[in-house]
C-alpha cells in the first residue's frame, strides 16, 4: 500500500512539474485529478474500485480546490466521498501520531497519585469538622489509590471495600448519581466557593429524592409516590400546574395548582 502510494504520489509529481508554465493551480489539479481517473479506468473494465492509495491521492489533489469547482469537475465520485476521504486520511495521520510508543496502560504520575492521598486527608478532616462519623467506602481498583490511601481511612475507623473485578453493576448506582449531578447541576453553575457549592448539592439531592422522576420507578421519585390520576373531566379541562424554581431556574418543579 505504502508503496503503491509513494509511486503515484511521484508520478503526479513528474506530471506537475510538465504542467508548471500553465501557472494555474486549479487547472494543474484537475488535469492531475482527470489523468488518474483514466488510469484507474484503463485499469479495470467494470465498475471502478479505488484501492487505499488511489483514495489518499485524490483526496490529496482536490481537496485544496473551492466545492463550486469540485463539483463542475467530471469525477468518477461524488465530492462528498472526496471529503470522507480526506477526513479519513487526517484521521489516519492524527491516529499514528497520537499512538503510544509502548504498549500497555501509561503509567501513573506521581503527582496523581500525592493528590489523592491528599483528597482523602482533607476528606478526613471534613469528617471530623462536622462531627460525622463514615463506616465504609468503596472505590475501585484504579492504581491512581496508594497504599498510603487506605491506611489513613482505616486510622479513623473507615472500611475500605474495593469494588469486584469485571463488576461494572456494583458501583452503578453512585456512577448514575454522579453522572445526573453533573449533567443536570453542575455542567450549568459557575460555582464561586464551597458553602455556594454545598448549597447547590443540597438542593439538588432534595430535587433528586422527591421530585426528580426515575425511569425504573415508573416516573416516580425514590421519597415521593405519583401522585392520584386526574379522571375528572371537568378537571382536565380546566387543568392548571404551577412551576417551581430551583436554584435559579437550573432545576424545575411541577405540582398541581390547588
Amino acid at each position: 500500500m505504502l508503496l503503491r502510494l509513494l509511486y503515484l504520489t511521484l508520478t503526479s509529481v513528474f506530471t506537475l512539474i510538465r504542467l508548471l508554465p500553465m501557472r494555474d493551480r486549479d487547472k494543474d489539479a484537475e488535469i492531475l485529478a482527470l489523468r488518474h481517473q483514466l488510469a484507474v479506468l484503463q485499469r479495470q473494465t467494470d465498475k471502478p474500485k479505488l484501492s487505499w492509495p488511489d483514495r489518499a491521492l485524490f483526496a490529496a489533489l482536490l481537496h485544496h480546490l473551492p466545492r463550486a469547482r469540485r463539483r463542475r469537475l467530471q469525477l468518477i465520485v461524488s465530492p462528498d466521498t472526496l471529503l470522507h476521504w480526506h477526513r479519513d486520511l487526517l484521521r489516519r495521520r492524527h491516529a499514528k501520531a497520537s499512538r503510544p510508543k509502548r504498549p500497555g496502560r501509561p503509567r501513573t504520575v506521581r503527582s496523581v497519585r500525592s493528590v489523592v492521598l491528599r483528597l482523602a486527608r482533607n476528606m478526613v478532616m471534613d469528617l471530623q469538622d462536622t462531627g460525622a462519623r463514615a463506616k465504609f467506602l468503596i472505590r475501585d481498583r484504579d492504581v491512581r489509590y496508594p497504599a498510603a490511601f487506605d491506611v489513613v481511612l482505616q486510622a479513623e475507623g473507615i472500611e475500605v471495600v474495593q469494588t469486584g473485578v469485571r463488576m461494572p453493576r456494583m458501583n452503578a448506582i453512585t456512577e448514575r448519581w454522579v453522572r445526573s449531578c453533573r449533567t443536570e447541576l453542575l455542567d450549568r453553575t459557575l460555582i464561586w466557593n464551597r458553602a455556594h457549592l454545598l448549597h447547590a448539592l443540597r438542593e439538588y439531592e432534595q430535587f433528586y429524592n422527591t421530585h426528580r422522576p426515575h425511569r425504573s420507578l415508573a416516573s416516580a421519585a425514590p421519597l415521593h409516590p405519583l401522585p392520584e390520576p386526574i379522571t375528572e373531566p371537568d378537571r382536565l379541562t380546566h387543568l392548571g400546574v404551577h412551576r417551581r424554581d430551583r436554584l435559579g431556574g437550573i432545576l424545575h418543579e411541577y405540582q398541581h395548582a390547588a
